[in-house]
């Protein structure tokens, strides 16, 4: 149902288009497997593998060549002698070396190092430091009774002193 002045197309002539193209793949196809036939059979005869024979449709390129470097061998053909690489020659790696040690070693951020700060604390100084208070009543009350004992042994000294010499001055007065 095409519209008179064309336009859309009508199923019939959308369905041969589409057979057309079709048929036309379709004969594409055909002429390719004839022609990798008849590759296939000239492969048989001469007897190289199809790898070997070009395409028609590919182009040759020239192979390339590397150039032979003889770095360990040493050729007795004249010929080879001038592709042999002198030896080669360590690189020194003492300048490397040099620099590598120089970047390793670290610079002084800081001169002086308070030796305090860096040694790790005790496991309990936190208990020393709450139980300091305490420690400094007991310290003082320590310090009184030990007076207190050294003043007892005093006295009772200077008793048996006194003690000592009245029975010392007894017996004296006695035997006069």
């Amino acid at each position: 149902m095409a519209a008179p002045g064309g336009g859309m197309e009508g199923p019939a002539e959308a369905e041969g288009l589409v057979l057309g193209r079709l048929e036309e793949e379709a004969l594409k196809r055909r002429e390719r497997l004839k022609a990798l036939r008849q590759r296939t059979l000239q492969n048989k005869e001469t007897g190289e593998p199809e790898s070997k024979i070009p395409r028609e449709d590919e182009e040759e390129e020239p192979v390339k060549h590397r150039e032979i470097k003889l770095r360990n061998y040493d050729p007795e053909d004249a010929e080879l002698k001038k592709r042999k690489l002198p030896p080669a020659k360590p690189a020194s790696v003492e300048d490397t070396v040099k620099e590598q040690l120089e970047a390793a070693k670290p610079e002084p951020i800081i001169d002086e190092v308070d030796l305090a700060n860096l040694a790790p604390r005790k496991p309990d100084w936190d208990l020393k430091r709450d139980v300091a208070k305490k420690l400094e009543k007991l310290e003082k009350r320590t310090q009184r009774a030990i007076a207190e004992l050294i003043r007892e042994r005093l006295k009772g000294q200077e008793e048996e002193l006194a003690a000592a010499v009245g029975s010392a001055k007894q017996e004296g007065s006695d035997s006069d």
